[in-house]
């Protein structure tokens, strides 16, 4: 790996050399290449080295290092490496009685933000269990549907999910599950409670034995994408991916003395892998909320003096509409990790908060390739990097949004896109950057296959998402494969007239997607928007706004207003059900508005507007 690194070091020396002067961002790609082989050369001797080093060794030596060191910041109270460590030996010895657990055992968490999820997954892997994370949010179907994925014989819960478990405890019951509350009684026959049994379990450490057979290659977890698109997915994580997950904080600069505030789900990789799993490869503290607050996160910063917060979706622009108070830059968070962060929001978030290093990610749970802005570019997930690139081989590839399929040529290959140009990101499958798939669903793993990309009987992992290169080797993503529909002959992509809507002065949050139109080819512009608090929708400021900055093949001809926007759990916005109900107001309850360029605003929409555009009398 080193010999790699002198290599790649004399080559861009030699580049500088010959060019007199120093490439933009030349520092920042040194730093990131040398912390990415240094990681990757660690990754390595784990995978060598016998018996297995995982992330739980590291763990348990950073509880001999500083068994006092405060771990985790929850609710008021402290808890210590060393307590983190005892407690989960409790765990695990309690299940060892209990549930007769053994290694290789399938479990399924179905917990909330807690210390207690922590040390369940610290004492599951201590007796080489594989943990399923389920959301906490799920329910009835998609619970069952979640938890049959992984295999699992037993599933524990926290006690403020008890009715969401008696739901669907006859057929647990049925199949034979082992069901377990965190609670210190339960009198549902069913049920057990775990409180009890865990807190009289001895607390003495495991044998390493009880896990002699966990490999870099083995289960660790299973994480569920986020069902925007129907039920979710169980991806399977492999303790290679735990690893590669946890040295994110470290490319990011994170270091053992930062403290590192967590709002975001533990049932998801950003707030699991990326967050707790991150802060113990680097040893530090960590703030964990139950759920993230827009008006006391600064609060929470201050108090514990932050210096890393961590943000998915729109956490980044709820704090933006937070009102303005003195001193918002009054604290010590010093970077911020995630993704999904829109370009003026970005923006908004440094001039009012101050001068955060901003290290937006693009990656997925299940993929095989992913991008860090290390250089703090606003509006880019990652830079093409060649050392990335020869380790993780990727490419962009020309993509058909009406056919929702690559574009081939007469060879049947996928053809390259150019710089600029939008197309589907593709990773290659290699013994480096494996594609492991969904546990349970054969057929939604080989749908992400793509074969014969760049030349015959290649095999790539396909993300799904559009991305574009610009000429400075930035990377930008787009849309994601389902979201990007085609209007009159021109592709649209839904995040671009998102942003344009919420600049609206009435409008909070905006959710667009195409919709079909009988006897027209193709899907029109529709959004679900929220309304900023107090305000009524404003038809003539909003038709201007999409006028002055969308072409008239991306401005959506109809506006749904609801009261909130349905989203899971990581702040994806839900779309399927939208797409199905369409813009009939006879079926809508909701305030349905169409742009009608004639009047130069938006106006209701009627059932006789409705029925003129189903007759064509209304050319669209």
């Amino acid at each position: 790996m080193y010999v790699w690194f002198t290599v790649f070091a004399g080559l861009a020396l030699l580049c500088v050399a010959l060019l007199g002067t120093v490439p933009p961002h030349f520092g920042e790609e040194c730093k990131y290449i040398l912390a990415s082989l240094r990681l990757g050369f660690r990754l390595l001797k784990y995978k060598t080295c016998k018996p297995f080093y995982s992330v739980l060794d590291c763990f348990l030596d950073a509880v001999k290092r500083h068994p006092g060191k405060v771990f985790v910041h929850f609710e008021g109270r402290e808890y210590t490496y060393g307590d983190m460590d005892t407690q989960s030996n409790k765990v695990a010895r309690a299940l060892q009685a209990e549930a007769r657990l053994k290694e290789g055992d399938a479990v399924a968490l179905f917990l909330a933000n807690e210390p207690s999820f922590v040390w369940t997954w610290l004492g599951l892997a201590k007796l080489g269990c594989p943990a399923a994370l389920l959301n906490f949010n799920i329910r009835s179907k998609s619970l069952l549907h979640c938890f049959s994925c992984c295999g699992a014989k037993v599933l524990i819960a926290s006690h403020e999910l008890q009715d969401a478990l008696e739901e669907v405890l006859p057929t647990l019951i049925e199949q034979g599950i082992s069901v377990y509350l965190m609670s210190e009684t339960c009198s549902i026959q069913g049920i057990t409670s775990l409180s009890d049994k865990i807190s009289r379990a001895s607390d003495l450490p495991l044998s390493r034995d009880l896990r002699a057979n966990v490999n870099i290659r083995s289960t660790a977890l299973y994480i569920y994408t986020s069902g925007t698109t129907g039920l979710p997915k169980a991806a399977v994580v492999t303790q290679e991916r735990v690893w590669a997950a946890s040295f994110i904080q470290a490319v990011c600069g994170v270091t053992s003395e930062d403290i590192f505030y967590i709002n975001l789900p533990l049932y998801h990789s950003a707030g699991f892998l990326i967050g707790m799993i991150g802060g113990m490869e680097r040893g530090i503290t960590i703030v964990l909320r139950r759920k993230f607050s827009a008006s006391q996160f600064w609060d929470d910063c201050r108090k514990y003096n932050v210096t890393v917060m961590q943000y998915i979706g729109e956490t980044m622009r709820y704090l933006c509409n937070t009102p303005k108070k003195d001193g918002e830059k009054n604290h010590k968070v010093r970077i911020a990790i995630g993704n999904g962060v829109r370009t003026d929001i970005w923006s908004e978030f440094l001039n009012r908060f101050g001068d955060i290093k901003v290290r937006e990610l693009y990656a997925a749970t299940e993929g095989n390739i992913g991008f860090i802005n290390y250089t703090s570019k606003i509006g880019a997930v990652g830079r093409v990097n060649f050392v990335h690139r020869f380790f993780f081989p990727y490419t962009l590839i020309k993509f058909d949004t009406e056919k929702e399929e690559p574009v081939r040529n007469s060879e049947g290959l996928c053809i390259e896109a150019a710089t600029g140009e939008t197309g589907l990101l593709v990773g290659r499958v290699t013994k480096r950057s494996p594609f492991v798939g969904y546990a349970g669903n054969q057929q939604q793993t080989e749908k992400k296959r793509l074969r014969d990309v760049m030349k015959k009987g290649d095999l790539y992992f396909n993300t799904g998402d559009l991305l574009r290169f610009d000429d400075m080797k930035f990377v930008y993503f787009q849309d994601r494969v389902g979201d990007t529909f085609r209007w009159k002959g021109e592709n649209v992509a839904t995040s671009e007239v998102a942003d344009t809507l919420s600049m609206a002065n009435c409008i909070f949050e905006a959710n667009v997607y195409g919709v079909k139109v009988e006897g027209h080819e193709g899907r029109i512009g529709m959004a679900a928007v929220t309304l900023k608090e107090g305000q009524d929708f404003d038809c003539l400021h909003t038709y201007k706004q999409v006028v002055n900055y969308l072409p008239a093949y991306a401005r959506p001809r109809f506006i749904r207003i609801q009261p909130c926007l349905e989203m899971t759990g990581t702040f994806k916005m839900k779309k399927v059900k939208l797409v199905e109900e369409g813009f009939n107001p006879a079926h809508i309850a909701d305030p349905l508005y169409f742009l009608d360029p004639e009047k130069g605003m938006y106006v209701l929409l009627t059932e006789d507007i409705y029925k003129a555009i189903a007759r064509r009398e209304i050319k669209l």
